[in-house]
């Protein structure tokens, strides 16, 4: 898990220097006349699908929906996808109901797009276009580098769609402020002993870092077996928030942008109901710190490999081994 995490700023620089191409490409496979967008993923990925879902609709000014496979493999839902772009996402390429959702998605009148590491699998054999995120093999089965991948991947589709807030230099930033994090450990190392062997945590985010809030619940549960759950902070309030009591660690995700104030109202009314708040953020004296100056829809990297991180130390805090969590496998064939 370690070495995979080392990985991501090359990753991400190898990615997006192919940024022009597949930017073209992506675009010619658009409908005519988009009506809308449907997301189909599982896992890490569905959760990078969360974060799709806010870049894309911003970007194309069409609805952006998340598909459930149910649907299509256990109630055989016919739906029309005519002038739908429909984007699955994969790390293996491989995972059953995925590949048979977007092949009926297809059989609609969908335009289809895979996301995957894997561009000779079977995902990719049903896509229009495969996005290759190039990540290079992932043997750790939390996901770390291809999600990372995932979530740029999406941000240049939003780019073959419309216009969005941030610039060809922000992607070199964005690399560089992965270095930084990936650099320094240390805050995941303290916030690993603060949580020590809690029970329980809860992981907060709202609008652009809902999707980090997701991912970093997951990868705790999955490297240390605590029972994280994450939340939109809007979420959280309608009746969770009752548990946020004595000294539950609270892992809450900000960025300067239109969420910001409500996370920090949110933390404010942590604290005083006796949670312990611990930030992902760029402000001073952060718990988990983040370099300055991405623009709101890109922090997500960094502030995911934050949450590596942590999930890296907590595990080997506990004296578990992280590359290899009890009971779990790198492919899931769901059906």
């Amino acid at each position: 898990m370690a070495a995979e995490m080392a990985q991501q700023p090359q990753v991400i620089a190898a990615l997006t220097g192919r940024r022009t191409e597949l930017v073209r490409q992506i675009t010619s496979i658009l409908p005519d006349d988009l009506s809308g967008i449907v997301l189909l993923a599982r896992g890490s990925s569905d959760h990078a699908a969360v974060y799709g879902r806010y870049v894309l609709e911003l970007a194309a000014g069409r609805p952006v929906s998340l598909a459930a496979p149910s649907l299509h493999t256990l109630y055989g839902a016919k739906v029309d996808y005519r002038g739908y772009l429909a984007v699955a996402v994969s790390q293996s390429g491989r995972t059953p109901e995925i590949v048979t959702v977007l092949e009926r998605m297809k059989a609609g009148g969908a335009r289809c797009l895979a996301i995957t590491n894997s561009p000779d699998s079977p995902l990719g054999a049903a896509a229009d276009m495969v996005l290759d995120l190039d990540a290079g093999v992932e043997e750790a089965v939390p996901a770390t580098k291809t999600f990372s991948a995932q979530i740029v991947a999406f941000a240049l589709i939003a780019e073959a769609l419309g216009a969005v807030p941030w610039n060809g230099s922000d992607w070199e930033r964005l690399r560089a402020h992965v270095e930084v994090v990936l650099g320094d450990d240390t805050p995941a190392r303290r916030v690993a002993t603060i949580i020590g062997n809690s029970t329980g945590l809860v992981t907060v985010g709202r609008g652009i870092l809902y999707s980090a809030a997701l991912e970093a619940a997951l990868k705790l549960k999955e490297t240390t077996s605590i029972l994280a759950e994450g939340y939109s902070s809007a979420d959280l309030r309608h009746g969770p928030i009752a548990v946020a009591t004595g000294g539950l660690p609270v892992v809450a995700f900000i960025a300067p942008g239109p969420a910001a104030p409500d996370m920090h109202e949110l933390m404010s009314w942590l604290d005083r109901r006796g949670a312990r708040v611990l930030d992902v953020s760029e402000e001073v004296g952060a718990a988990l710190p983040l370099p300055g100056g991405l623009p709101e829809m890109l922090v997500v990297v960094p502030a995911i490999v934050r949450a590596q991180q942590l999930a890296l130390w907590l595990a080997r805090h506990r004296g578990i081994d992280p590359d290899a969590p009890a009971g779990l496998s790198k492919v899931t064939l769901t059906q």
